[in-house]
């Protein structure tokens, strides 16, 4: 018999972290309404839903001072049904933000109090300020380490700001959104890079040291990404963390924007109908920013002021966790068959590196640990499958913290986990990993292959185990009573490890 869910049914299924409430943000945008329900408020952010309206509350603002009433009703039914999104999805707190359109607008006030009646909680009408440093936070939040330059590009503003570690100043808000940027310049791309080039001359852009890094965030930008991706034949399909050198993206931005046109521009036909017209006026603000600033590379960020906002709120304790590794002990502890096992295997991995005299980095460390984590996030898929649905998994999920070289070592790790030394499983994602971290990955995901046939994924064993190098020969000790274990199938494993690991013999040793 089919159930339906009402609003006070609860919805949870056991594929949800145990306890965790839902929190959500409710974005207020110049172009755009959006909510973001989490499942829980945390270092990492997991999306449990995500829907935006594009209302264009910043069309005409410059010119008429208000808010189009045919734009807030659009925005105002929205809403209702967000709310109703919210309530069904048991959503602890509902944090209800807006940016430049509502700021700047002379019916704010009787715009946000139709907000409240509908949302039933107060609405966090954002200075400019405010802004720059909640984008700013977005991006620590989702590019640990990050230092430079974070811009954010919405509909009716531009907010710009430095980070040094881990800490924002210098917050400015410009007059560029792209909407308004596209009223502004009578729907001219070109004239519309000539009032950026103005407008920032007094911007914190022109005392830079050339090289810098830029952080990149807006729906606009995010679009212009995933173009220039689609250009390029790029292999993976995601802009969190994508690397672009500042004089490319330039050229493409200039080759927009001297196009003239809004439909039709080299990679138009990769965007959405809904931004098309708009990415024109982005890359012309892209293109100054990059060029006022003399940016050595350009990052894209797919978090912003939602995440940001949330992650103000954590304590200190709480934003010092790693979101990577949070991230991966979530999907260990929802798919795994044993997450203590995978524990075992960061300890037993790490007894082989010592063991045969291997050296990390603290980077090299943090990878193999999360690929630990999720090395058994596969098990119910077919056999013939486990390999590819866990390459996709980890290449193409919300997992966040970690840059493209990093997922493309975790893809090709799992890959030879599941599907042995031949896996061509992830080979299109290698190309972005240098040759070392395809070599260390051919290393953890053999290694991953010898544990396994001793633990059936069960926690207590490989503790018990230990590897000696002796001479040319890789040695792994096993204690009397696991003197079952030594059968045909482990020595294979063990045998094709060795070979990986450059050893030129192995065998296992009972007692």
């Amino acid at each position: 018999m089919t159930q339906f869910w009402g609003v006070d049914a609860d919805p949870t299924a056991q594929g949800r972290i145990k306890g965790a409430r839902p929190v959500a943000v409710l974005d207020i945008g110049s172009n755009s309404v959006r909510l973001v329900v989490y499942e829980r408020h945390a270092r990492s952010l997991t999306p449990l839903y995500n829907e935006k309206s594009a209302c264009a509350l910043g069309r005409g603002i410059a010119q008429s001072g208000r808010l189009a009433e045919a734009n807030v009703a659009k925005a105002l039914d929205a809403m209702k049904r967000f709310a109703l999104v919210a309530r069904m999805m048991r959503v602890g707190k509902v944090y209800v933000l807006a940016t430049s359109a509502v700021r700047d607008a002379a019916n704010r006030d009787e715009f946000v109090a139709a907000v409240e009646a509908i949302m039933e909680t107060p609405v966090r009408v954002l200075s400019g300020e405010e802004e720059a440093h909640f984008a700013a936070l977005g991006v620590v939040a989702g590019i640990p380490g990050f230092a430079g330059v974070v811009g954010d590009l919405g509909g009716g503003s531009l907010e710009l700001s430095s980070i040094a570690d881990g800490l924002d100043t210098n917050g400015q808000s410009f007059e560029l959104g792209v909407i308004r940027l596209q009223d502004d310049a009578d729907g001219s791309p070109k004239k519309a890079a000539a009032l950026v080039r103005a407008r920032l001359e007094a911007s914190l852009l022109s005392g830079l040291e050339p090289g810098s890094s830029f952080a990149a965030i807006g729906g606009t930008w995010r679009s212009l990404a995933k173009m220039h991706q689609m250009l390029r034949d790029y292999p993976l399909h995601m802009v969190q963390d994508y690397i672009v050198p500042a004089d490319a993206m330039i050229a493409v931005c200039e080759e927009i924007v001297g196009t003239g046109s809004l439909k039709s521009y080299p990679g138009s036909a990769h965007v959405s109908s809904s931004r098309r017209d708009l990415v024109p006026f982005g890359a012309a603000v892209l293109g100054e920013v990059l060029r006022a600033g003399r940016f050595g590379r350009v990052v894209f960020s797919a978090l912003g002021v939602r995440e940001g906002y949330l992650y103000g709120m954590l304590d200190p304790r709480e934003r010092a966790i790693d979101p990577l590794i949070q991230g991966a002990e979530e999907l260990s502890v929802l798919r795994s068959r044993s997450p203590a096992h995978a524990n075992d295997l960061v300890e037993f991995s790490s007894q082989y590196l010592a063991a045969a005299g291997i050296a990390e980095t603290a980077g090299e460390t943090r990878l193999r640990t999360v690929a630990c984590l999720l090395a058994d996030i596969g098990w119910r898929a077919h056999p013939d499958y486990r390999g590819s649905q866990s390459v996709d998994a980890v290449a193409h999920g919300s997992l966040t913290g970690v840059d493209h070289p990093g997922r493309a070592f975790l893809a090709l790790t799992l890959a030879v986990r599941y599907d042995g030394l031949k896996s061509r499983t992830a080979q299109s994602l290698a190309g972005l990993a240098d040759e070392a971290a395809r070599e260390r990955a051919r290393l953890i995901g053999a290694l991953f292959r010898v544990a396994y046939p001793m633990t059936a994924a069960m926690p207590g064993i490989l503790p018990r185990t230990r590897f000696g190098i002796d001479g040319d020969t890789l040695v792994l000790h096993l204690p009397a009573d696991f003197a079952f274990l030594n059968g045909n199938h482990l020595r294979n494993r063990l045998s094709q490890f060795a070979g990986v690991a450059g050893h030129r013999d192995s065998r296992v040793q009972v007692g």
